[in-house]
């Protein structure tokens, strides 16, 4: 496996589902979390991040992940985790993590669970984030 974290975006209805996969630490986290803003500026109003292809989060994975949440709740979009692997669910569990970001079994749970919910508007994302 290379040590380049990969994304792949599919669809499901009216949520978009992102796949990752690789490390999620002080090396990768800036990309991760470009990768989360860049999701969020499609304009889809539901983003599932599914990490099951993430062996390991340090605190700057945990950063990428809590900015692209304050980012979502802030234009109005809704951002969850899917398939969570044991060392992260830990991570988030003691931290509190656990607590602010809603957490599914598996990317099809997450993306019922949003099928579900009224579809309201995206606020316009600001730039400078």
């Amino acid at each position: 496996m290379s040590n380049v974290p990969t994304v792949v975006k599919t669809r499901s209805g009216q949520v978009l589902v992102a796949v990752f996969h690789g490390e999620m630490d002080y090396l990768t986290g800036p990309m991760f979390r470009t990768e989360f803003l860049d999701l969020l500026h499609s304009g889809d109003r539901f983003v599932v991040l599914d990490v099951a292809g993430v062996p390991f989060c340090d605190s700057a994975g945990l950063n990428a992940l809590l900015a692209a949440y304050r980012y979502a709740k802030e234009i109005g979009a809704r951002l969850v985790l899917a398939a969570v692997p044991d060392q992260l669910r830990q991570l988030l569990r003691i931290t509190g993590v656990d607590e602010i970001l809603d957490i599914y079994d598996s990317a099809q749970e997450a993306a019922a669970a949003c099928e579900g919910l009224p579809r309201s508007g995206i606020r316009h994302p600001d730039p400078s984030l």
